[in-house]
């Protein structure tokens, strides 16, 4: 008696596409190229705003921007490399190389991957577009540190918190698709001492997330002493 077939749940034609196939892709590997490329884009993004800051500061006197926008400069310039770039290209490199070294087929939670990403790159697009807000961008920082934050009009402040609220939620739900990932997906023999480095060095800087961003939700929600 043959036996049966296994099939596999009909994908929608407009999916099918060579833009749309990506869009909506839940496939740990081009999850992990759309973080790099964007991590990439955000690096650029970054780099034009240095270029414009050390040129201002080459001579003396210059006029290249003005205060309050050299001040804008360096607040996402900042924001970007530590937020846009250097996190999400670790984020990135990951996604596409944990399943592999530890036997999984894909990540834990896939779907959970696939909305991390999009919050990801939801979040870079807030920060950028705070250019445009009445008031320019955030002007305090990368770090934001009052009175600096607290001093600034318009609407500029509050899209840079948006986009790092943002970026905070999208690092606590792939942290933990790393953990439950590497905890429990790998493949038969692959024990803890046979693991890659570069496995370990993601579920320890997982782990890491999951404590700084609860510690960080601790701190903001607790009380001050009277």
């Amino acid at each position: 008696m043959a036996a049966r077939a296994e099939t596999s749940p009909a994908v929608p034609a407009w999916q099918r596409g060579k833009i749309a196939s990506w869009l909506v892709t839940t496939d740990h590997k081009r999850i992990g190229l759309v973080y790099i490329v964007s991590s990439g884009v955000f690096f650029a993004a970054a780099g034009v705003m240095s270029l414009l800051m050390r040129t201002q500061l080459a001579t003396a006197n210059a006029d290249v921007v003005t205060r309050e926008s050299y001040n804008e400069l360096l607040t996402i310039h900042g924001s970007a490399m530590v937020f846009l770039f250097a996190m999400p290209l670790i984020a990135g490199l990951g996604n596409y190389l944990v399943p592999l070294m530890i036997g999984a087929r894909d990540m834990a939670f896939p779907r959970l991957n696939a909305l991390s990403l999009w919050l990801y790159l939801f979040s870079g697009v807030v920060m950028m577009l705070s250019f445009l807000a009445e008031g320019g961008t955030a002007q305090a920082g990368w770090t934001a540190y009052p009175p600096l934050s607290t001093q600034q009009a318009g609407n500029g402040m509050d899209l840079w918190i948006l986009s790092l609220h943002l970026i905070g939620v999208s690092t606590l739900l792939g942290a933990i698709n790393f953990i439950v990932t590497i905890h429990n997906l790998r493949a038969p023999g692959m024990t803890w001492t046979r693991m890659p480095l570069f496995v370990w060095s993601m579920d320890v800087f997982a782990w890491l997330l999951v404590a700084v961003l609860f510690g960080a939700l601790v701190l903001t929600h607790a009380r001050n002493p009277k």
